[in-house]
């Protein structure tokens, strides 16, 4: 139990501070909108996406946010890393870029599979 709640703890704090805190940093200083806008996305798309990245970081790191709402926080980061590492392939093909995307979905994945097994564990 002790193991997964340091996994969970962990990888849950790197999508907060990558996702929420990163987010709203680069969004300040404007390499969010030259990233996404880059992508071919519109401006308006940079706003929605930064709003909700820190709304779904919040759902993440806080015990008391409800089951549901956890769940649909992991479905949206699940669905915005795949859909960047998708976007930055057919924009600039294979390439190193294609990391940032790809390690976020792995650290996610071990986050949502920690959460799970505390969830299970603490019902049993």
């Amino acid at each position: 139990m002790k193991k997964y709640k340091i996994m969970f703890w962990i990888s849950t704090l790197i999508i907060v501070f990558t996702q929420g805190i990163g987010e709203l940093v680069s969004y300040l200083n404007g390499s969010a909108q030259m990233g996404i806008v880059g992508l071919g996305y519109p401006m308006y798309f940079v706003l929605i996406l930064v709003i909700a990245k820190i709304l779904g970081s919040i759902a993440l790191a806080f015990p008391q946010t409800p089951k549901k709402l956890k769940e649909w926080a992991y479905a949206g980061f699940t669905f915005d890393f795949v859909i960047a590492f998708v976007s930055i392939w057919v924009v600039s093909g294979f390439s190193i870029f294609l990391l940032g995307p790809a390690i976020a979905i792995i650290v996610l994945a071990i986050s949502y599979y920690s959460y799970n097994k505390l969830n299970t564990t603490s019902v049993n």
